[in-house]
């Protein structure tokens, strides 16, 4: 049982699977931060100053005075504001990873196949491209024609 569990770690997809959810955490990070430091702020602003993530329910029937507060209280919460932040970095992530792979496809390199078979000017029928005659009216093809 050691044994496969060792060979199932050190195959190619378990570990290619472990970076890409150790970058993906990675990234999370760099997007919160970057919803919680840079985009949350000015749409508080826009708001009249509000803050997202302060924002919430007791549900213990009391007034807080804020989130830390609440905490340290120890008092059951809504914490509405967290999960506008949280739905906030979820579309801002899905929106760079959309980007991410789209620029990623641009960047691949689409390798046109070479054409297989050529036109037959006479009768329009799809004919190999090495082919000097038309199998089906016996067209002859000029050595340069390729379509």
């Amino acid at each position: 049982m050691l044994k496969e569990f060792k060979e199932f770690l050190l195959k190619g997809n378990a570990v290619d699977m472990a970076v890409g959810f150790i970058f993906g955490a990675a990234f999370a990070t760099i997007v919160k931060s970057f919803v919680n430091n840079v985009i949350m702020p000015p749409i508080g602003l826009l708001m009249g100053g509000v803050d997202f993530s302060d924002k919430f329910i007791a549900l213990d029937g009391k007034e807080y005075a804020s989130l830390e507060a609440l905490e340290k209280a120890g008092a059951p919460a809504i914490k509405y504001g967290q999960f506008i932040n949280d739905a906030i970095s979820f579309v801002i992530l899905g929106f760079v990873v959309f980007m991410l792979v789209k620029m990623m496809n641009k960047l691949q390199k689409k390798e046109e196949e070479a054409p297989t078979t050529k036109h037959c000017p006479d009768c329009a029928m799809e004919v190999p491209i090495e082919a000097h005659k038309c199998p089906y009216c016996r067209y002859q093809f000029k050595l340069s024609q390729a379509s």
